[in-house]
């Protein structure tokens, strides 16, 4: 029995080598990390690119011309406050300041944030005295020293042109600026604004 059992267990342990040989060599051809060992650890991923800039020169200047916009707009309402016969003008000058006045604590806010600086009092910054729809001292002094229907009549064709001049700045930011809050604050600015004209014109009918 034995000189048959010796023969059986050799080739047995042939095959065995055979196996472990045909382990080793496939695991030859891959790389198993090894965590803490330089030579077997797993290739590094590809770098991913970086990401796109949070905002551009385009929501910058949307910030820095929509506040002073914003700002004139404010003056204009709190005139209403005094002047203002109609308590439709009233009501709507008031609506006007409750929500631009927020806007432009969150657009100062964004401008800090990217190390700009935020336009100060209510004049239309460096090189941008053209913006759209500003009214220009003179017709802010007379605006001023109007009262009564005189005054509803003045605030709502100015507030109108007003207001166009702010979906126009709006939409050149929908169209080039990258800035996710600044986009959503121009499409509300879109909304909300050209309801408010049309609302205007018809309390000039």
């Amino acid at each position: 029995m034995k000189g048959r059992v010796l023969p059986v267990a050799l080739l047995t342990a042939d095959l065995l080598v055979g196996v472990g040989g045909a382990y080793g060599s496939a695991a030859s051809a891959e790389t198993f990390p090894v965590p803490g060992t330089p030579a077997t650890t797993a290739p590094a991923t590809p770098t991913t690119p970086a990401p796109a800039a949070d905002h551009n020169d385009q929501d910058v200047m949307f910030a820095q011309m929509m506040i002073p916009h914003h700002r004139q707009a404010l003056e204009m309402s709190k005139l209403a406050e005094s002047r203002a016969s109609d308590p439709r003008v009233l009501r709507l000058a008031r609506r006007i300041a409750a929500a631009q006045a927020p806007e432009i604590q969150t657009m100062s806010g964004w401008l800090t944030a990217w190390g700009k600086p935020v336009p100060g009092g209510s004049s239309a910054p460096a090189g941008h005295h053209d913006m759209p729809g500003m009214m220009s001292p003179e017709e802010m002094n007379r605006l001023e020293g109007l009262s009564g229907r005189a005054f509803d009549r003045a605030f709502l064709s100015m507030m109108i042109r007003h207001h166009e001049g702010a979906v126009t700045m709006a939409r050149d930011e929908l169209r080039g600026g990258v800035y996710e809050p600044a986009r959503r604050l121009a499409a509300s600015i879109v909304s909300s604004q050209s309801a408010e004209i049309a609302e205007m014109k018809r309390l000039l009918e």
